[in-house]
């Protein structure tokens, strides 16, 4: 929507208008109406440039209707979203984190080898 590339949908994220704002929607669950852009910041920064949004989610009024998109520009740049009232830490503390422990997929990416059957090595041996 941003840059006007085409891309497969797997590469791509769908946001979806909630509210008057634009949220993203990474597993495509959400009901409405959807848009797909790169998650990245220069094709958020083109969409937005172009009023792309409005157009694209059909939202009335067209493209002259602001949309706040603040919650879609917090997931793409990878801010966490703002806590009320401060980030939560007392002073001179600095905030926690936590890390999940890496988890390995059970069935890797990548091509498969799979063995042969008998059929396959007799079909193989003789020509028809």
């Amino acid at each position: 929507m941003g840059c006007r590339e085409r891309a497969p949908v797997t590469d791509l994220l769908r946001v979806v208008a909630r509210d008057g704002a634009l949220v993203p929607d990474p597993r495509r669950r959400l009901p409405g109406r959807g848009a797909s852009l790169h998650p990245t910041p220069e094709c958020l920064r083109t969409a937005e440039r172009r009023r792309a949004f409005a157009r694209a989610l059909r939202l009335p009024g067209g493209g002259g209707a602001p949309v706040e998109v603040g919650p879609l520009r917090d997931h793409v740049l990878g801010a966490p979203p703002a806590a009320p009232g401060g980030s939560g830490a007392r002073a001179g503390e600095h905030p926690r984190t936590t890390t999940a422990p890496a988890q390995t997929d059970p069935h890797p990416v990548g091509p498969h080898v799979e063995s042969r059957t008998s059929s396959d090595e007799q079909a193989v041996k003789s020509p028809r």
